[in-house]
């Protein structure tokens, strides 16, 4: 389990950096670098598989109330990306030109391009630690270690410098929060998609200009810590316990 376990993650993560270096550095108008973004989700299925035998329900993806934990999640998201983006505009790091309606094929472009790298990168960084430790982590281990690993994840954005790398952790915390309180990953998923939705849909509707971007990154972990104080606040699932696998008949196969 423990050699299939690292084998899997490895194979999973070289193909996810490969796609974030191809879009983010070195092609980014290539259509590999998404390809590999996709052939990264569509990987994991078969490497669930092959360590425990389950699909994608091996990293959390159970289908119990897997669709309201998603959109409720997804709503949560857009709300505190609203929130961020009015704290920006009233402290003027942000501003401005009037709105420009958004069509229904840019919003559809918009909900896949955002989807299939959050759950991907979920999968990775949150995933693999909610259902793969050699005992079950309780809240504060399992989100400070998915935190670091999802900072950690964002190789080509190091030289960002150092708030772009407590805004990942700030981000992190508060969707691995979210996971381990359902014990589903759907949870972390909505959250990440819903933020990455916004932010996208938002930077092509509004036409904002970002006058300090540092800023922008200090207001946005600002957001995300008081989303994750609502969550960790919020009562853990009582149908499992933390790391519990759930039923195989409620499971993604």
């Amino acid at each position: 389990m423990n050699k299939r376990l690292a084998i899997g993650f490895l194979l999973l993560f070289a193909v996810y950096q490969a796609s974030e270096g191809l879009q983010t550095v070195f092609a980014p108008t290539s259509p590999l670098g998404p390809a590999l973004m996709l052939l990264t989700l569509v990987l994991a299925w078969p490497v669930g598989r092959w360590i425990d035998g389950s699909g994608f329900r091996a990293y959390g993806l159970v289908a119990t109330r897997w669709l309201p934990l998603l959109a409720s999640a997804l709503l949560l998201a857009v709300i505190a990306k609203l929130a961020a983006e009015a704290i920006a505009l009233g402290l003027g790091v942000e501003q401005f030109v009037p709105a420009v309606p958004l069509s229904l094929t840019v919003i559809a472009i918009g909900l896949v391009t955002t989807f299939i790298p959050s759950i991907a990168e979920d999968i990775l960084t949150r995933g693999f630690l909610l259902r793969f430790t050699p005992r079950p982590l309780g809240f504060w281990m399992y989100v400070i270690a998915s935190a670091a690993l999802y900072t950690a994840n964002h190789l080509w954005r190091l030289d960002w410098g150092i708030s772009e790398q407590i805004r990942l952790f700030c981000l992190g915390l508060a969707y691995a929060a979210a996971a381990w309180r359902m014990q589903s990953l759907w949870v972390a998923v909505g959250l990440h998609w819903g933020w990455n939705l916004s932010n996208s849909l938002l930077s092509q509707a509004w036409q904002t200009t970002m006058a300090d971007p540092v800023e922008g990154r200090w207001i946005s972990a600002a957001v995300h810590l008081v989303l994750f104080a609502f969550i960790a606040l919020y009562p853990a699932a009582a149908s499992e316990k933390p790391g519990e696998k759930p039923n195989a008949t409620s499971s993604f196969r």
